[in-house]
């Protein structure tokens, strides 16, 4: 009736050879080794007992774990063997770093650096906190997987953009680097980007109508022109709509910065004239570009004169697409209604 654990009993001055995908080959002497338990006194079996017998029963050929799991590698083949089972081959990954490069990537580092560490949202079952995840956050699938494959493994050219497809034709665990990757918070932006770039507009269309973005009021013609204008500056899908939220709202106010350098004494005529043409001009952009231009040469101005404080009544601040662009899509009733309103309040 005396409580027990089962233990391993480990051979003594006998030296293990042992190989592992990523590391190659290495020796363990089992003096160094203790009689781990296999069995708790309860009557359950640790990890070490019970994973060596699942991966038996589920006739797992490659096991790839942390490198964090080295120290057992010699105790986990001993049980193979006392078992009279083959072993499966066994690749130890290195760990993924934190951003300045010292000690192993957590949750701490996300919350700290503004970045998520886990695919989805995760609940501290202690806190009830939620750590806000990779889809949560807005990165793409396929952007996601791309870059962590890339955190300790380089395909053969070097190159960084690879579609799943051709990273499994390419993927060899050989090539897994020894040392660890150290993660970059820009690095995993600049992937999303990429394949946002890669994507139809149509694609990221339904992406955008999944997000929790409230795009009742506009038109899916409207969102598709959008699109294309603004998946160039965007690192994530919603970007597309909250940077080119002026397509869909007319500015409350005027940046200071812009109002300073745009306007002046002779900008309100000048955008009353404007006005005047574009009300008469078919509202597509090759054509407004051209208009914009006979004004600008028939008065002898700079460019500048015109397209700033053009943009700004239309944006609020100096940002955004090509204004012959950004007329067409709003349209002439609300382009002139902006206008109009910038002329009255810009001082």
């Amino acid at each position: 009736k005396t409580p027990y654990v089962v233990r391993f009993k480990m051979p003594v001055d006998r030296v293990l050879n042992l190989e592992d995908i990523i590391r190659g080959k290495f020796s363990v002497n089992t003096n160094t080794l203790d009689d781990k338990v296999l069995v708790k006194n309860d009557g359950m079996p640790t990890y070490h007992f019970a994973n060596i017998i699942d991966d038996h029963e589920m006739e797992i050929s490659h096991v790839i774990r942390g490198e964090e799991w080295l120290p057992s590698l010699g105790l986990h083949t001993l049980l193979y063997e006392a078992m009279q089972w083959e072993a499966p081959q066994f690749a130890h990954l290195s760990l993924i770093l934190k951003p300045e490069g010292k000690g192993k990537l957590s949750k701490r580092d996300g919350d700290k650096f503004g970045f998520p560490v886990f695919p989805l949202d995760f609940k501290d079952p202690a806190t009830g906190v939620i750590s806000k995840g990779y889809r949560e956050n807005g990165y793409l699938p396929d952007a996601f997987i791309n870059m962590v494959a890339l955190l300790g493994w380089s395909p053969a050219d070097d190159k960084e953009i690879l579609p799943l497809d051709e990273m499994i034709r390419e993927f060899d665990l050989h090539k897994v680097h020894k040392a660890g990757a150290r993660f970059s918070k820009e690095k995993s932006e600049w992937f999303n980007h990429q394949y946002i770039q890669m994507k139809s507009d149509e694609e990221l269309l339904q992406i955008l109508k999944n997000t929790d973005l409230d795009l009742s009021g506009a038109s899916d013609e409207k969102l598709l022109k959008v699109i294309h204008l603004m998946k160039e500056r965007a690192t994530f899908v919603k970007d597309i709509y909250t940077q080119g939220k002026f397509f869909f709202e007319a500015p409350a106010s005027y940046d200071e910065k812009a109002v300073k350098k745009a306007w002046n004494e002779e900008t309100a005529s000048i955008m009353t004239e404007l006005s005047e043409k574009l009300n008469t001009t078919e509202f597509k952009s090759e054509i407004l570009k051209e208009e914009i231009h006979h004004l600008v040469e028939e008065k002898g101005l700079g460019f500048g004169k015109v397209m700033m404080p053009l943009r700004l009544a239309l944006v609020g601040e100096l940002k955004g697409p090509d204004v012959p662009d950004l007329l067409e899509i709003l349209g002439k009733e609300e382009s002139l209604t902006r206008l109009k309103l910038a002329i009255e309040k810009i001082k």
